[in-house]
């Protein structure tokens, strides 16, 4: 019988935080499938063991599949982890864990910390539905398009942002998204965590001048027309068509399409609300 994929989820900062569930898959794994072999050998040599590991990160996932492969084949156990948290939420995995299922190999989660879960559950905002985007585009004019696309998202959005990027990352949200909340969490689970609530701006104001260190994660409230401190509905509806148009070429057509699908609304109700304030013509 093949071996077991199994998807370890480990401490984002605070070592202690590893369960003993995930102690023990690891040590009775064959080898540890990692983002980095540094890393992961703190965290091995943490819990006292000696383990055999490959590198299996964004760059090198596609041609470590059959070596990872022939070990489940022969009868052994893997564990996935990556640098910290869950494998696979921004991080490498998911090609593997395909690759698994496709070869009829067992996979099993062995869940764990997570910082789209952490910020969120110290953020005070609505958790029953959200949306996680991952890291906004780096490009300022990409990334403001993006922030556009979700002005009219009514759910909470969960995003990862890069240190070296977040303030200018910040500025554009308050441009783009008003006053509406967000909670931003610094160096979650570590010595210097750092949780931040209120607008973007404020936010910014309170990371002060210096540079920003370490990995961050931010939530953001979902647009209410009735109560957000956000974007007005009138602005979110005129800032996502005109982006729509201009990125269709002014094919009213497309852009119906695309700003529909950014605002979460059917086309015919996105067509009544633009008519409504003079946006297009009937």
């Amino acid at each position: 019988m093949a071996g077991t994929l199994h998807i370890v989820a480990t401490p984002l900062g605070n070592l202690d935080d590893l369960s003993r569930r995930a102690r023990d898959t690891l040590a009775g794994s064959a080898l540890i499938a990692c983002e980095d072999t540094r890393r992961t050998a703190k965290l091995l040599a943490h819990c006292g063991l000696d383990l055999p590991m490959v590198a299996v990160h964004k760059f090198s996932e596609r041609d470590r599949l059959d070596t990872v492969l022939e070990v489940l084949a022969r009868g052994d156990d893997v564990a996935l982890v990556s640098d910290g948290g869950t494998p696979g939420v921004s991080d490498p995995g998911a090609l593997l864990v395909a690759a698994a299922h496709d070869a009829g190999i067992r996979v099993s989660p062995v869940p764990g910390p997570s910082a789209v879960v952490a910020i969120l559950s110290a953020a005070g905002l609505p958790g029953d539905r959200f949306v996680f985007e991952g890291f906004l585009p780096p490009r300022p004019g990409e990334r403001r398009n993006r922030l556009r696309e979700l002005a009219g998202e009514s759910r909470t959005v969960v995003l990862y942002e890069a240190p070296h990027r977040v303030k200018a990352a910040l500025a554009d949200m308050a441009e783009v998204w008003g006053a509406r909340t967000i909670v931003l969490g610094r160096e979650i689970t570590k010595v210097y965590e750092t949780i931040l609530r209120g607008s973007a701006r404020e936010v910014l104001l309170r990371l002060g001048d210096g540079d920003v260190k370490g990995e961050i994660a931010i939530a953001v409230a979902g647009y209410d027309a009735a109560s957000s401190p956000g974007l007005a509905e009138d602005d979110a509806l005129k800032t996502v068509w005109t982006e729509a148009m201009a990125a269709s070429g002014g094919d009213t057509r497309a852009a119906l399409k695309a700003a529909a699908k950014a605002l979460g609304i059917k086309k015919p109700e996105l067509w009544r609300r633009l008519a409504e304030r003079a946006l297009v013509r009937d």
